[in-house]
């Protein structure tokens, strides 16, 4: 709670006019977002993609490996790789553990500013992972765009300081997130929308602070 309410503190003022932070600082509990629940249930049948790809997986293609946060000082360009990154993964090649640790690398080492819980509800669950394994499930991203929501430009614009004590940023990304697992070499493919809080201090790369609990358009 605490961590949450120092984050509040830092980027409420900017990001005051997107829907659900609020939920997002102040939840009692760190449920999953629907954006979040929508991307794991997904997972069922099917996983999640890698950021590179640009069309539909292949059973018989290589391994994918886990995903490493870009060296980047803008925003949109992190928050892109990002979503991708979040929307991706292979049982194949790594377990859920070992992609839990990848992506929490991408998260701001600024404790009070970052949401690990946020992310972790993307990823499927042990007993998900395990039975999507079963299956040789994986699945890659293709970003389509990503953008500052018009909320978020519009409250910089009332108070350009205010970023200056988080340097952190609201970012959606949209993208199509095609599945893929054994037996099932057509797969499946989904849109997908996300918003990310990303952070670029000036003097260092940007990093993850956390999912946002809804979209801001």
């Amino acid at each position: 709670m605490r961590r949450r309410a120092l984050l509040g503190t830092a980027v409420l003022v900017v990001l005051v006019a997107l829907a659900g932070l609020a939920a997002y600082i102040t939840r009692d509990g760190r449920s999953p977002s629907k954006a979040s629940a929508a991307g794991t249930s997904s997972a069922v049948t099917a996983a999640s993609p890698t950021p590179s790809s640009s069309g539909p997986p292949t059973p018989g293609a290589r391994h994918n490996a886990l995903p490493v946060p870009p060296d980047t000082h803008d925003p949109i360009v992190f928050g892109k790789a990002a979503a991708a990154a979040l929307w991706s993964y292979d049982t194949r090649s790594y377990s859920q553990v070992q992609l839990l640790a990848a992506l929490h690398r991408w998260l701001t080492t600024e404790t009070k500013y970052a949401d690990p819980a946020s992310v972790d509800a993307i990823v499927p669950s042990p007993v998900l992972w395990k039975e999507m394994a079963a299956n040789d499930q994986f699945a890659t991203a293709k970003v389509n765009e990503g953008h500052f929501p018009d909320s978020f430009t519009q409250a910089l614009q009332a108070a350009p300081g205010a970023i200056t004590e988080a340097y952190v940023y609201a970012v959606t990304v949209s993208g199509k997130q095609s599945i893929a697992w054994k037996g099932s070499p057509a797969g499946g493919a989904e849109d997908r929308v996300i918003t990310l809080a990303v952070q670029c201090r000036p003097n260092q790369p940007c990093a993850l602070a956390g999912v946002m609990p809804s979209v801001a358009p």
